[in-house]
């Protein structure tokens, strides 16, 4: 009789850590089940086909990072979808002759109608300049001008930044898109789940914004790099 008291805290004692292990489990599962979900949002966002704005705006901004991103927004500016156009997040070694060098076409256009900032260095950053450029112009719409699993962040931190200002989406397929599926490749896989989990903190810092609570953290939204790209490479970040 004795040794079955004893027993008795002892089974109460698994019974209660068999039950937390249970819960523990099921949090973990449905954590996981909503990140998946999640990510299957985030993929649904992205387009797989590069396609003209659907309307002009006052100006275009080309967020550094991705191939072709600057050749492109200067296909754009070219096509008249935007009066000026500003090169995002341009390394602080890299000098507008060094871009306008690696531009086969459209020199004259650069020196004329392109501005660069150099202080960007994630995404944040650049839509706060941005904001500034677009303000100091009097802008009041931009074509954005970005990788197209980048866009879905940028469009947050922009919209954010500006809410005044409205956005036009120009995403740009890279070749690496276009020549095999992503589940296919560990490397777009990678970057792909890397860009959704800087796109949910993006999210999450805006909602805390939005309710008066700032969080400072970037969550490896950071620089590529301390070193210098070669020329004529532009990007900071992203």
């Amino acid at each position: 009789m004795t040794e079955q008291s004893e027993d008795r805290p002892q089974v109460a004692s698994r019974r209660a850590w068999g039950a937390l292990r249970a819960a523990a489990m099921a949090i973990v599962a449905i954590l996981f089940v909503a990140a998946a979900i999640g990510f299957i949002g985030f993929l649904s966002k992205l387009r797989g086909a590069e396609t003209r704005p659907e309307r002009r705006a006052d100006g275009i901004v080309v967020l550094t990072g991705g191939s072709s991103r600057v050749s492109d927004a200067m296909e754009l500016l070219a096509e008249g979808y935007g009066k000026r156009l500003l090169i995002s997040g341009v390394h602080p070694t890299i000098a507008a002759s060094d871009i306008s060098r690696s531009l086969q076409e459209g020199q004259a256009l650069f020196h004329c109608c392109v501005d660069l900032d150099h202080s960007a260095v994630n995404t944040r950053s650049n839509a706060a300049g941005t904001r500034r450029w677009a303000h100091e112009r009097g802008f009041k719409s931009l074509i954005v001008v970005t990788s197209n699993y980048h866009m879905p962040r940028a469009i947050v931190e922009l919209s954010h930044a500006m809410p005044d200002i409205a956005l036009v989406p120009f995403a740009v397929i890279g070749d690496k898109w276009r020549d095999e599926p992503w589940w296919t490749s560990g490397a777009t896989l990678r970057l792909l789940l890397s860009e959704y989990a800087k796109y949910v903190a993006a999210e999450l810092r805006v909602h805390l914004a939005d309710l008066g609570i700032e969080w400072t953290e970037e969550f490896a939204d950071r620089p590529a790099g301390a070193v210098a790209p070669h020329p004529p490479a532009t990007a900071q970040a992203n």
